[in-house]
Order: C-alpha cells, then sequence, then structure tokens
C-alpha cells in the first residue's frame, strides 16, 4: 500500500511554514499555498504592515502569484491551503478565482467568511476545515499574546 504524502496535512503544514514567516516579520501569522497536480504554484503570508496594504492578505498575494504561474486568472483546478478561515475579501477573490478546493485550518467566527451568513465561495469550490486547526490557532494565538505584552 502507497502512502500519499501530498495530502491536505502535508500541504497545510507548508502553509503553516509561510505563517511563521509572516510571524517573525510581524506580521499577523496567516500563510497559505496554492497546489496544482500536487506541486505548489505560488506561496504568500500576510504582508500588510510591510507594504502598507490592506489587501496584501496570505490568500491575495498566493491568488495573483497562481494567476501569474498559470497565465490565466481562472484556479478550478487548484487548492488553497490557508492557515486561517478567510475573510470577506479574499472569499469574494477566490470566488471570481473559481478556485476548485479551498482547505483551512482555524475557522475565524468574528472576521471569516462564513459570519456573513453568505455563500462567498463559488458553488463549484469544494471547502474542507479545520486542517491542523490547533496548530494555526496557537500560532495566532501566541503572535497575540506577545503584541499585548509590548
Amino acid at each position: 500500500m502507497e502512502l500519499n504524502v501530498f495530502n491536505d496535512e502535508h500541504f497545510m503544514k507548508l502553509a503553516l511554514q509561510e505563517a511563521q514567516m509572516a510571524f517573525e516579520k510581524g506580521e499577523v501569522p496567516i500563510g497559505a499555498v496554492i497546489v496544482s497536480n500536487k506541486k505548489i504554484i505560488a506561496r504568500g503570508h500576510n504582508l500588510t504592515e510591510q507594504l502598507n496594504d490592506v489587501t496584501a492578505h496570505a490568500e491575495m498575494l498566493a491568488i495573483t502569484a497562481a494567476a501569474n504561474h498559470l497565465g490565466g486568472k481562472y484556479l478550478e483546478k487548484c487548492t488553497l491551503y490557508v492557515t486561517l478561515e478567510p475573510c470577506p475579501m479574499c472569499a469574494g477573490a477566490l470566488y471570481w478565482s473559481h478556485i476548485g478546493k479551498v482547505v483551512f485550518g482555524a475557522t475565524d467566527e468574528k472576521r471569516g467568511f462564513r459570519s456573513r451568513n453568505a455563500e462567498m465561495l463559488h458553488p463549484k469550490t469544494e471547502m474542507i476545515e479545520g486542517v491542523l486547526a490547533e496548530q494555526a490557532k496557537e500560532l495566532l494565538q501566541r503572535f497575540f499574546q506577545e503584541r499585548r505584552k509590548k
């Protein structure tokens, strides 16, 4: 029996590495990777402070990089792995990209797209939640605890 090492947990661990990079830069630690045919075609982590741009979310940066890599705006055969439930802005971008699948770690009950009680992803987009959620949540909590100390 062959093990599939390229599973949701594998790619979420890589998104968590992106989140760690954001953490080290003083950014809210959210990371994302986009996968096509079991290969990472785009990566991103929050850069809103560094770029002084409220739209520089991990997902937005990864979507742009993936579209550039593929040479087109539609990501139907791609999967986004992101450490936190996307916000409404990112969910809107994911909708327009027609992304095939969204896998996220921790839920965001205050700012996540599902808190708006609306179907924000494309109807054909598959969604999986809770993959490595505890690790994603712990990193976010540690970040905000450290900020409160300052």
